[in-house]
């Protein structure tokens, strides 16, 4: 099948500005670009299964140009319930570059900034060379506009289409773009684009948007207990976008391959038919997380993560590193290292509430220390029983963690 027949299979068209643009697709050698806002310093796993058609339409003779907005940053796009917060130039700046570094990396494609074409640009020249051609009835039949009347808008946010409208034009003039591609809460400003570059130059432009990415709940795909998993392995790292994965929702996770994958239709459909005989082997969670962390941070960071997940579910604590326990435990409850025993340990870290209790469950059995079973009540925790002298994990039952940090 064509390219554009692959992408409604994987559910990444929503809306579509001609119906021509099907056959330019399938036929390769469009220009197109794609872009978001520098907000910050890394992308999100959202971003990424926005920008991953950067590589699929490249892969299907297409020519990506990702554009980072220097300009529509400072400005910041209109959020359905409010105002975005100003961030500052030095801020923008310096998420410009993160951003550049990652995308270039991942999708080794041209990267712009529309601040470069913007800057210059006088209010004056900007009423006449682009304002007249936006009708105010026009703009305010968006919806993203029309879902902020009764709130409130200022002028600011109420610009950000023309300001975008203005990115389109000028890489179609200069970069020869004849196509944007977005997230399906990006169609008014797209449409915009098209409509000034058809009034200023008399030609046509195209353009499509993707479906967002969701959980069944109809929250923001992304987010593991209100924090975004982050490319940057540094802010997430690869175990804990590892245990994302693995634990999405049964009934999303073929629609996650289809996003964020580049498995084959037969691949993915093998997957969707293991999942419904037996979800419990997790076969699909497993290949997904193999394949975004292999194609996002390498195979040897995939390596580490599946190796932390295992020792960590067999309880083989003693194979870690102090590095792999610091990425496996990240979140657990800690105190700071110092010479004690094990019963003033586990009152200490709170997996016992009197000394009496803690010595009955070292009695009992149910206290590990770094993956092995203690049952001396007077076992004294030192940086010399630490694993590489930095860390000391305790476990109490089979769920209680907490960690010891020298």
């Amino acid at each position: 099948m064509g390219i554009y027949e692959e992408l409604e299979w994987r559910g990444l068209i929503k809306d579509v500005s001609d119906p021509s643009l099907k056959e330019k697709l399938n036929k390769g050698g469009m220009t197109f670009y794609i872009g978001t806002d520098p907000t910050g310093d890394s992308l999100h796993i959202g971003h990424f299964s926005s920008f991953l058609i950067a590589k699929r339409l490249k892969d299907a003779g297409h020519n990506p140009i990702v554009l980072i907005g220097g300009a529509t940053g400072l400005i910041g796009d209109p959020k359905p319930d409010s105002e975005r917060p100003m961030i500052t130039k030095a801020e923008v700046d310096h998420n410009f570059a993160c951003l550049k570094k990652q995308l270039m990396t991942l999708f080794d494609c041209e990267v712009v900034n529309n601040y470069d074409w913007s800057k210059d640009l006088n209010f004056i020249d900007f009423l006449r060379d682009y304002g007249k051609y936006f009708n105010v009835n026009y703009m305010l039949n968006k919806d993203i506009i029309k879902r902020r009347i009764d709130l409130g808008i200022t002028y600011t946010e109420f610009s950000y289409m023309i300001m975008q409208a203005l990115d389109f034009y000028y890489l179609f003039e200069n970069k020869n773009v004849t196509l944007q591609v977005a997230g399906q809460d990006q169609w008014g400003n797209i449409t915009a684009g098209i409509e000034l570059i058809r009034k200023k130059s008399g030609k046509e432009a195209y353009g499509f948007t993707m479906p967002l990415l969701t959980k069944s709940d109809g929250s923001k795909f992304g987010k593991t207990n209100g924090k975004a998993i982050w490319l940057d392995i540094n802010k997430t790292s690869a175990y804990e976008m590892y245990q994302f994965f693995i634990n999405s929702e049964d009934d999303k996770v073929i629609d996650y391959l289809k996003f964020l994958t580049f498995l084959s239709k037969e691949e993915i459909e093998a997957l969707a038919e293991q999942n419904k005989v037996a979800p419990h082997l997790r076969e699909a969670h497993k290949r997904l997380a193999k394949e975004v962390i292999t194609f996002i941070h390498g195979a040897d960071a995939y390596k580490e993560a599946l190796h932390i997940s295992e020792a960590l579910f067999s309880g083989d604590i003693k194979s870690l590193t102090a590095k792999e326990i610091a990425m496996g435990f990240n979140d657990l409850p800690s105190i700071e290292g110092h010479d004690c025993s094990l019963v003033e340990a586990l009152i200490e870290v709170k997996l016992a509430s009197s000394k009496r209790e803690a010595r009955e469950f070292i009695r009992n059995g149910a206290v590990l220390v770094n993956g092995e079973k203690v049952t001396d009540e007077g076992f004294l925790l030192t940086k010399e029983t630490a694993i590489e002298g930095k860390f000391i994990v305790l476990r109490r039952g089979k769920k209680l963690y907490a960690l010891i940090k020298f």
